[in-house]
């Protein structure tokens, strides 16, 4: 078991992406806190885990949240060893239908969120003198912009950065971040996906996933499992010399 005894945090953790890496998590021996503002699917999440897992509340568009949930998570189990920011949205619309609320919703969750709870947990990791790992959830949406979906592209771009230089801080510390882009995965939120997709394109439903399924060079759409194994990886002793770098789980989508 590569994560044995270790702590870990997963920010998004109750469905799709983050719940396949708490259940992988858990596995490999680690002790998983769901992190969700869905408290009762993050709550399920833990029960199905089992008892190396427990579920905590938390907005992460709210600082005074993350820093309760914090708290929550010292006070049960400890200084975290391990970080995955994996709460985000997705939005989208045509450049003249951005509105101050769109923009604001999705840089709170998927850039503020991220900023300050990692500002949060790695101040426990310091204290407590880990060496942590702290992986940041970016895209491919990160790597190049897409017609009708700026906001979040820029976000996720934001994403990168900020691994980039929290990492250059950080690794004095001995701990290290890194970050995964996703291509497109096959979780919950891309039935809202492809359904924004069928209104601003005029597509049938289900049309858009299809196509960018068929399209992965792989040749299908990725699984939340594809991409537990990077997860798991860059939370282990294999990634100690590994910093600052957004390592691209997408079936070939993206070469960089």
């Amino acid at each position: 078991m590569r994560l044995k005894d270790k702590i870990a945090v997963v920010t998004g953790g109750a469905r799709g992406i983050g719940r396949a890496i708490s259940e992988r998590y858990a596995r490999e021996g680690a002790r998983v806190v769901v992190a969700d503002l869905l408290i009762d699917e993050a709550k399920e999440t833990a029960r199905a885990i089992g008892d190396a897992a427990s579920a905590v509340a938390v907005d992460v568009s709210r600082l005074a949240s993350i820093k309760e949930m914090g708290r929550a998570v010292a006070d049960s189990v400890g200084a975290p060893d391990i970080l995955v920011n994996g709460a985000a949205i997705f939005g989208m619309a045509p450049l003249a239908e951005i509105t101050e609320e769109h923009f604001d919703r999705q840089f709170d969750i998927n850039v503020r969120g991220l900023l300050f709870t990692t500002q949060v947990i790695a101040a426990q990791m310091i204290a407590a003198g880990k060496k942590g790992k702290i992986i940041n959830f970016s895209s491919q949406a990160g790597r190049r912009g897409e017609a009708n979906v700026a906001v979040y592209c820029a976000t996720k771009a934001a994403v990168i950065s900020i691994t980039q230089s929290c990492a250059l801080e950080l690794i004095k510390y001995g701990i290290n971040v890194n970050g995964i882009a996703p291509g497109v995965v096959d979780t919950p939120m891309w039935d809202q996906v492809d359904a924004l997709f069928a209104k601003y394109e005029n597509r049938p439903i289900g049309e858009k996933k299809r196509l960018v399924g068929e399209a992965v060079p792989h040749g299908r759409m990725g699984l939340p499992e594809d991409i537990t194994g990077a997860a798991v990886f860059l939370a282990s002793e294999d990634a100690d010399y590994i910093l600052a770098q957004t390592l691209n789980v997408d079936g070939g989508n993206w070469m960089s």
